[in-house]
């Protein structure tokens, strides 16, 4: 097919074959004819205008969550700064994928977004995922027109697998040694909490929203669930039970003490006084509606967000920003300052259900990893069913390869 536009003359393979290509020449004559828009017709658009829809789909139509919509935010927030820095505001089919990547291997950041925050430069993995987002919001742009057909999604050429992360910080994964020493370092409030974290493979984020009555410890299960009335659901909204050992009913029985309802795990220091709000999931559920009532106006979602927030604040319940500044201090005092993330408890338990061989689909079960159809077990996890003892067994087989910080946590003052 051979047509001109702006941007001078064009000819494009339209079909594999001359009959097909008969039959596409055909029907852009027929809607030439009928003055209805053809297969070469698009709606340019800026980049800040097609962010504005970017963000608006994932909001109101996709309903991501509040914490991927702040990421793609600032992902995308990258591409709008760069076309302003050049002498022609452009459309968003005119952006030059490969220069804008030049552009973010220069540019110096604040890491936490603060304004009065050190700067210094993207990291590899940080490059990858603003192009990444830049990639998933041209491939909206194609699917509502609003590039040249001819031109397709800029950034869908660029060898994003290739790129080399030599800056990226190497997952650290305990020995059994380190988490002993690790676990020896704590303080009171702070062991029941690592030591929960590194024999469940629980995410720091599904710790700390944590009800009592997700925890059995009469019969040793943990259930990881979503709390969409608390404004909080899993990562991946898979819904999980993991097996306890009897060493870790013992510590969450002591944490829990008398308590029947509200947080397992309270701030430190949070038992000299009252929580503001207390009850079960139905009583605070109850209180964040009542909450949203008084606004007196539709909220926003990140107002959602930050009023649900506030709620766990109230009833007493331990931040994820804590947890993880507990986890680097717990670090540096055993001599491993370069190891930041609380994460590494979630790797390290993973790492020991591999070395004892557990079952993959009890490992995938426990983590609470979202299965997919056409990798991994595929549909065999579909219609594989594991029986709780099976899973139970196999997984205190793994944690009983490090008897050490088992042993240590049975023999600490307050364990029964």
């Amino acid at each position: 097919m051979y047509y001109r536009d702006d941007a001078g003359p064009h000819r494009k393979k339209v079909a594999p074959t001359r009959n097909q290509a008969e039959q596409v020449a055909a029907r852009v004559n027929a809607q030439l004819a009928s003055r209805e828009p053809t297969l070469l017709t698009f709606t340019p658009v800026g980049v800040a205008e097609l962010r504005r829809q970017f963000l608006d789909h994932h909001e109101h139509v996709l309903h991501s969550a509040v914490g991927t919509l702040r990421r793609y935010r600032s992902a995308t927030q990258h591409l709008d700064d760069f076309v302003r820095t050049l002498p022609r505001l452009p459309q968003a089919h005119e952006v030059r994928a490969e220069a804008f990547a030049a552009y973010l291997r220069r540019i110096e950041v604040a890491p936490n977004g603060h304004p009065n925050a050190s700067r210094r430069k993207l990291l590899a993995n940080g490059v990858r995922y603003v192009l990444e987002t830049c990639r998933a919001m041209y491939t909206y742009a194609v699917r509502w027109r609003y590039l040249p057909p001819y031109a397709g999604n800029p950034f869908a050429a660029l060898p994003l697998d290739r790129m080399k992360a030599e800056d990226a910080k190497p997952v650290f994964v305990f020995t059994a040694d380190a988490e002993l020493a690790f676990l020896r370092a704590c303080t009171a409030w702070a062991f029941p909490i690592h030591f929960t974290l590194a024999k469940t493979g629980l995410r720091v984020g599904e710790l700390v929203h944590l009800l009592i009555e997700d925890v059995d410890l009469a019969d040793g299960w943990l259930h990881v669930r979503n709390k969409v009335e608390l404004g909080w659901r899993v990562k991946t909204g898979q819904e999980r039970v993991v097996p306890l050992l009897p060493e870790v009913v013992a510590v969450l029985r002591t944490v829990v003490g008398m308590r029947t309802r509200g947080p397992v795990f309270l701030r430190e220091r949070f038992h000299a006084r009252r929580a503001s709000v207390a009850g079960d999931r139905r009583e605070l559920g109850k209180a964040l509606r009542d909450r949203r009532g008084a606004a007196g106006r539709p909220l926003t979602r990140a107002e959602e967000a930050a009023l649900a927030g506030k709620l766990w604040w109230d009833a007493g319940a331990v931040r994820a920003d804590k947890v993880r500044q507990v986890f680097v201090r717990g670090m540096a005092a055993i001599g491993r300052p370069d190891a930041t993330c609380p994460k590494s408890w979630r790797h390290t338990f993973a790492t020991l259900l591999q070395d004892a061989n557990v079952d993959p689909l009890i490992r995938q079960q426990v983590l609470g990893h979202k299965p997919t159809l056409g990798a991994g077990l595929g549909m065999t996890a579909h219609y594989t069913h594991t029986r709780p003892e099976t899973r139970r067994e196999q997984v205190e087989r793994a944690l009983r390869r490090w008897p050490a910080s088992l042993a240590y946590a049975a023999g600490r003052p307050g364990s029964r």
